[in-house]
């Protein structure tokens, strides 16, 4: 029931079996009743966007099985009382957009599975508690844009997080070291009195903080001298220890789960063989993984393993690829995006692990790809089994175009890029060269151009803008795959497939050759085909401004599907 523009006070009796309760982006106002607190088996919560005030009711907090809540964007005030370190089950918490004030609480460390917290948008003052430092399972923290003040925790850098936001807040003194790098250059704006030793941040230097401290300085170059002298005159061994220590360093592998694992990176590491390599490219291989604990349980449950090479023999870009789909897919959920497992890395070595997809990806399925052992796939799932896939990609670009805060563009969308499971249910996958965008809809500079030829739009190629209008082109080639059977180079004369669709469509009023030969042999399925080939010359419009967002992209989708029921 959510985005119905659904208004009113909400009830307070409600069904006890529910699981999920949804009713973001509606215009509900007044308190959230208590009668919420008393549905044993809720799940996920989710408020968000309306125009709800006061604060959560007790009851709420002794919710057992409550992994999901989010209130963001409402009319909120209130302190967050102690009594939320209650919610042990909760894996995602945002309060974000509100007008809650007083102190973050030490309680939170009672919260021992929350993945993703966001605070961000208050009015929240006093220092960031040290105990944050302690819940191990977080990977998402964002707290910027309220007033917070202090130093940093020096615990915070013992997180293992992929995503960090403390701009827009009071913070003073240095920031600790484990936070001061690349992948948070950005994660400290507006905080005047912050430092860096690093100039990756985007901080004032701390050494500026501490100029005509002379008598610091002079300590500084004596304990520098001092150094070296004991250096130099232990070489011999100091260099054998350091050359051991390095070895080690190799075979020395951080471990970090996004999600609940029941493997080790033991279990990964030694099935990472030449005979289980299913795929690989430019960064490096795929493998396919069982995860077992012995020989009886060998073969039962997969997972996937994309290794990136080192990044100091292949250039920076392969490091900004696996920093990117960290932080993008370790802080987004959702049915129709690949779940990003855990990360694994050593000194020279990148792995990212994924849920298996056993169907493998929609290329194979339209266009033919042999696989490891041989066998090929090719042309054999129906028109109604297309368009359910289509349905599921649209959904969750969807997500990512209008639900997601910043807007997350994909910037490959490729039928290679979508991943089938044993249902065929489909999941948007590879997210190296995905970026968010500060305001949804307006265009942002990309530094080069990336993704896959056939794929991305004119625009992007002149100009190299991206919006979310650059997804939309590239999803409008793979319904054209889906409806035609051609690859995104199959233009004949007219180049690309989208320059091709463009001539059938103005040029032609019969569309059966164009249509996928292995979908004619069905007739009553026209329709539906013909609707879904406009729908994607819509969509590859050589203007962004006449191509359809991805809201409505799924709907026309949704609505050819029922035209398939109904027929």
């Amino acid at each position: 029931m959510s985005k119905n523009n659904l208004t009113g006070m909400l009830p307070n009796k409600f069904a006890t079996n529910i699981t999920i309760f949804d009713l973001h982006k509606n215009q509900f106002y007044g308190e959230i009743p208590s009668g919420i607190g008393s549905l044993p088996n809720l799940q996920t919560l989710i408020l968000s966007e309306n125009r709800l005030s006061g604060w959560i009711p007790d009851t709420v907090f002794s919710l057992k099985s409550l992994t999901v809540l989010n209130l963001s964007y409402n009319q909120i005030s209130g302190e967050i009382p102690a009594n939320i370190g209650k919610l042990s089950t909760i894996q995602s918490l945002s309060f974000a957009g509100n007008k809650i004030s007083g102190l973050i609480p030490d309680s939170l460390l009672g919260l021992k599975s929350l993945i993703t917290l966001d605070l961000s948008k208050n009015i929240i003052t006093g220092s960031i508690p040290a105990v944050i430092g302690k819940m191990q399972a977080l990977t998402s923290l964002d707290l910027s844009m309220n007033s917070l003040s202090g130093n940093i925790p020096s615990e915070i850098g013992n997180l293992k997080l992929v995503f960090l936001n403390l701009s827009n807040n009071m913070l003073s003194g240095p920031i600790p070291m484990p936070l001061d790098q690349r992948m948070f250059s950005n994660s400290f704006l507006s905080n005047p009195s912050l430092c860096t030793t690093n100039n990756f941040v985007n901080a004032s230097s701390c050494s500026n903080n501490s100029s005509g401290n002379h008598r610091i300085l002079l300590a500084i170059i004596i304990s520098i001298v001092i150094s070296l002298l004991i250096i130099m005159s232990c070489g011999v061994y100091i260099r054998k220890r350091i050359y051991k220590r390095n070895k080690n360093d190799h075979t020395t592998w951080n471990f970090m789960p996004l999600q609940q694992v029941s493997f080790t990176e033991t279990m990964i590491l030694r099935e990472l063989t030449e005979e289980n390599i299913i795929g690989g490219g430019g960064t490096g291989k795929v493998y396919k993984v069982s995860i077992h604990n012995n020989e009886q349980e060998k073969g039962k449950e997969y997972v996937a393993v994309k290794m990136i090479y080192s990044a100091e023999s292949l250039g920076s870009q392969h490091e900004k690829e696996f920093e990117s789909e960290v932080k993008i897919l370790g802080s987004i959920r959702h049915r129709n995006i690949v779940k990003l497992l855990c990360y694994i890395s050593s000194v020279d070595t990148k792995l990212l692990v994924y849920e298996y997809m056993v169907n493998g990806s929609l290329h194979w399925w339209l266009h033919g790809g042999t696989e490891v052992n041989g066998t090929i796939k090719s042309g054999i799932i129906d028109w109604p089994m297309r368009l359910h896939i289509a349905i599921d990609v649209a959904k969750g670009l969807s997500y990512m175009h209008h639900e997601c805060k910043p807007t997350i563009i994909h910037r490959d969308v490729k039928s290679s890029n979508i991943l089938l499971d044993s249902d065929f249910q489909a999941r948007v996958a590879d997210f190296g060269l995905a970026r968010s965008l500060i305001r949804a809809g307006e265009a942002e500079t990309a530094s080069g151009v990336a993704g896959t030829f056939g794929y991305f739009a004119p625009e992007y190629a002149r100009t190299r803008k991206v919006n979310e209008k650059v997804d939309v082109y590239s999803f409008g080639v793979v319904l054209l795959e889906l409806t035609t059977g051609r690859r995104p180079t199959e233009g004949d004369e007219h180049g690309n497939l989208a320059d091709w669709a463009w001539y059938h469509l103005q040029e032609s009023s019969d569309f059966n050759g164009a249509i996928d030969e292995n979908l004619r042999l069905k007739p009553e399925h026209l329709r539906q085909i013909v609707t879904v080939f406009k729908l994607a010359v819509m969509c590859t419009s050589p203007l962004p401004s006449s191509r359809p967002s991805m809201k409505e992209v799924l709907q026309l989708l949704l609505d050819c599907e029922q035209l398939l029921v109904d027929f």
